[in-house]
């Protein structure tokens, strides 16, 4: 005859387990979030149907300005943005909410950071004057849905993104800078397939 204490204790243990695996699930979660790249605007880097780890924390934006306003003799904006694990960098892979209101998230890589001014000429994309060298592209870019040779600001608080495809990418090119705020997280790696497999690390840019 079982033990009652025995029986009792085993339905505790695996009841305990299973609230540890389901708190450990819902930790992740709040972090990775699963991505299926779906089109061929960001060839050859990715490729329709493969899917993504995005982190959604990697640019985790604490709005401390309005607290330490309130400290003596501490003077900053109120609007002031502290960011634990770094700022949205030029290179960066990003899953973003799109602009148009659609349901589905885009995936795009950052090519100007706020306050730089964008100009797309001779087939090449210039920051501040001075063009940027993308080593991952296989064709020229033009400015699409913007005036040829059209110098664009980037807003404080966005940053310009593009298809690495250019001639079939919508990106801010047509609909312009996006908020910081409508970024779901930096992409990381691909995982799938797995001969497909690989980090997603910015490259080294150069501006001459």
């Amino acid at each position: 005859m079982a033990h009652p204490v025995r029986r009792r204790s085993l339905i505790w243990d695996i009841a305990e387990t299973l609230l540890i695996a389901l708190v450990l699930f819902v930790a992740i979660r709040g972090v990775i979030l699963n991505y299926r790249v779906d089109g061929s605007s960001m060839e050859p880097t990715l490729h329709n149907g493969e899917m993504l780890i995005v982190n959604r924390r990697a640019y985790v934006a604490i709005r401390l300005g309005r607290w330490l306003d309130t400290i003596p003799g501490v003077d900053v904006d109120e609007g002031w943005v502290w960011y634990p694990f770094g700022q949205p960098q030029r290179g960066d892979i990003v899953v973003f909410r799109p602009p148009n209101g659609g349901s589905e998230p885009y995936v795009k890589r950052i090519i100007a950071l706020p306050g730089e001014h964008v100009e797309i000429r001779d087939g090449a994309v210039f920051i501040n004057g001075r063009r940027l060298i993308e080593p991952y592209l296989v064709e020229p870019t033009v400015w699409r849905g913007m005036t040829l040779n059209h110098e664009y600001v980037v807003e404080p608080g966005h940053v310009f993104v593009m298809g690495d495809n250019r001639n079939n990418s919508s990106d801010s090119r047509i609909f312009g800078a996006i908020p910081m705020s409508s970024i779901i997280g930096k992409a990381w790696l691909t995982y799938w397939p797995p001969d497909e497999a690989k980090l997603l690390g910015a490259p080294a840019y150069a501006l001459e």
